[in-house]
């Protein structure tokens, strides 16, 4: 597990309209790498474009190559579904299914991908997921209970392991901890620091003390007004971006002169 990404000169569209333009950016595999701009300069839609979750809106599509280990993932004859077997998503809100235990949660996704498992190798891979994610403490004698039951924490936490089961290469992670309290958030950055010992985690985030806190190198992301596209303006380590940044315009959004 733990593979790299890079990619090349990809275009991001929703229909005519280009939303992110010529982005370039090698991400190194077993490590954290954080995703930071103003809202609406595309960040979130390029970490979509990783793992083809972009695609799945109407009209939306992507041109350029992301390769992950050498393969695009953009390829001829590549199935999406696989894409996302191989790079994991974890969403800006806790979404475990409502109805479903527990144990049925972090093995949703192993099921949706017609994985036939014993039931013996299914209570290994639940409880190796749910520690993976620091929840089996907390849960090992409710696995019977709804997901949905957890605070909102524990929800993300779930859905974390729900991730983990499938064994992914890479971990994207969109604002995971915008809707949870401080020390819900204090958890979910433990964990990511522990999943980069396993995984490739790319991280949105509008917290720049977070970004500081979990990643090891910093993509700074911009748009130049309404209507333009989204651009990659720079990329280098964490506190190269925070403290001796090359690009005025990231100087200014970290210092906290705009966005």
């Amino acid at each position: 597990m733990s593979k790299r990404i890079d990619v090349e000169h990809l275009n991001v569209y929703y229909g005519d309209f280009l939303a992110v333009e010529d982005v370039n950016i090698n991400i190194d595999s077993r490590s954290v790498t954080a995703f930071i701009g103003p809202s609406g300069c595309g960040k979130s839609t390029f970490l979509r474009t990783l793992n083809r979750m972009h695609e799945v809106i109407p009209g939306a599509y992507a041109k350029g190559k992301v390769m992950l280990d050498g393969e695009d993932l953009y390829g001829k004859g590549v199935d999406p579904v696989t894409v996302r077997s191989m790079v994991g998503m974890v969403f800006q809100r806790p979404n475990p299914f409502p109805t479903m235990s527990i144990r049925d949660n972090v093995l949703a996704g192993v099921k949706l991908n017609n994985k036939k498992i014993s039931r013996s190798a299914a209570d290994e891979l639940v409880e190796s997921s749910l520690k993976g994610a620091n929840l089996w403490n907390e849960v090992k004698d409710r696995l019977d209970k709804p997901g949905s039951g957890l605070s909102g924490g524990q929800q993300q936490r779930l859905c974390i392991a729900r991730t983990m089961a499938v064994k992914p290469d890479v971990v994207l992670m969109d604002e995971p901890c915008s809707a949870l309290d401080p020390i819900s958030t204090i958890a979910i950055e433990d964990l990511i620091h522990e999943l980069k010992e396993q995984f490739t985690v790319v991280i949105v985030t509008h917290n720049m003390q977070q970004a500081q806190r979990v990643a090891d190198k910093t993509a700074f992301f911009n748009i130049e007004g309404t209507g333009k596209p989204g651009k990659l303006v720079e990329f280098d380590e964490t506190a190269t971006i925070f403290q001796n940044p090359k690009q005025k315009a990231t100087e200014d959004y970290v210092s906290g002169r705009f966005g």
